[in-house]
């Protein structure tokens, strides 16, 4: 490993964990605006699926830039750019404008797909399922939002936490660009053409159904597991916030695990093996909605199978077309990004006609299940793909 190489790697996990701290903010923001404007369950579900939705299909267009105009300065403006819907947001003192400003934060979000075309480029494909995996570690961004903002804000106030997530934005675009160098390549750029040929292969589709439900329940969880902690178990938005932080920590720092994984045992048979225990798992959260314990204890086995899963799928990203990494990048990471944009509405329609979270997680367990029978169906297509070449070149 370079200098270049570590500096990428370290520079874009440090950044991400920024970006995805701001990703998140409006989580513990929600539970302080519905002592002034007595939201609903389902306004507060959009309120924090909001910033999920811009961070996600900006996923597909950002990854592409990357692609073509390089990480250190695609990454740089982002985080710039950031401090202004952040300096916005302290000004806001309205439902819907807040609405407004928490879909431009959404653009947090895309620095995965930055942050993962960039970060490939300095690593050969067999070290590029470890090194994704630790640029992955940048959800732990999240964590810390769950864990430390609930507590500023009740110091602070909700805008001086908005202006200082800007502050620390600029800050981090600072150290980034003078951190990093560009990645020199002779190769041709790809247009946007080719890069977006991309979603012609059907690995593409494949990985993005999957990152749906791994990446895309982790965000979930992320953003509205404190809600749910709070509506269940009548827990404080502080006491929400820190059990959250568990889970997120749990399924970022097991992602590198999946990544290498990936690189000894293959992707394919540790996904077979997330899919069936997420199906189990979510059965068990289904249940035991009522029971604090078993409650916690399956959202923990989750946060684990969707850490594992997160890994071992991006080690398959650069291999479907090494040239356009940017471009299956930010189709997959859209596509799992979308998946956390859902969920939490779902859930809040869900609670507010049958008054429980019951089918909700039902729903999960079921869509594992669809992952898992199409993931085998794909995995005998390529042997019998395989078998056929191998009979032909004997021929």
């Amino acid at each position: 490993m370079n200098k270049g190489s570590l500096s990428a790697l370290i520079m874009s996990t440090l950044a991400m964990i920024a970006s995805f701290t701001v990703w998140v903010v409006m989580t513990p923001v929600v539970s302080h605006l519905d002592e002034v404007l007595q939201l609903s369950t389902i306004e507060k579900s959009v309120l924090v699926a909001t910033p999920v939705l811009l961070g996600s299909i900006m996923r597909i267009p950002m990854g592409i830039l990357t692609d073509r105009y390089g990480g250190k300065k695609i990454y740089t403006g982002t985080m710039l750019f950031l401090a202004f819907p952040l300096v916005a947001a302290g000004f806001v003192h309205s439902y819907h404008l807040l609405l407004l400003v928490a879909f431009f934060i959404g653009f947090a979000g895309t620095t995965f797909a930055i942050a993962i075309t960039f970060v490939s480029k300095w690593f050969p494909s067999e070290k590029q399922g470890l090194a994704l995996g630790i640029v992955g570690l940048g959800n732990f961004g999240t964590a810390i939002a769950s864990f430390s903002l609930p507590s500023i804000i009740n110091v602070v106030g909700v805008s001086w936490t908005f202006w200082g997530l800007a502050l620390m934005m600029i800050a981090m675009a600072a150290i980034f660009w003078f951190g990093t160098s560009e990645y020199s390549s002779s190769k041709n750029v790809a247009t946007l053409k080719s890069a977006l040929s991309v979603t012609k292969h059907k690995e593409t589709w494949l990985l993005s159904l999957y990152y749906f439900l791994t990446f895309g329940g982790f965000v979930a969880f992320s953003v509205y597991l404190p809600t749910l902690l709070q509506d269940i178990f009548n827990l404080t938005p502080v006491e929400a916030g820190i059990k959250t932080a568990g889970f997120i920590t749990i399924a970022t720092f097991i992602r590198p695990v999946g990544g290498y994984l990936g690189d000894r045992l293959g992707s394919e048979k540790i996904l077979t093996a997330i899919f069936v225990g997420t199906a189990i798992c979510s059965l068990i959260i289904a249940f035991s909605i009522d029971h604090f314990i078993l409650f916690s204890v399956g959202c923990l086995l989750v946060a684990f199978l969707f850490g594992i899963g997160n890994g071992a799928i991006f080690k398959l990203v650069p291999q479907i077309s090494s040239g356009n990494t940017g471009a299956v990048t930010g189709v997959v990471g859209a596509v799992g990004g979308v998946g956390g944009f859902f969920p939490p509405i779902m859930l809040g329609i869900v609670m507010d006609l049958t008054g429980t979270y019951f089918l909700g997680f039902l729903f999960l367990s079921c869509f594992a299940v669809v992952c898992f029978i199409a993931h085998q169906l794909f995995i005998r297509s390529t042997q019998k793909e395989k078998t056929y070449k191998t009979e032909q070149q004997g021929a």
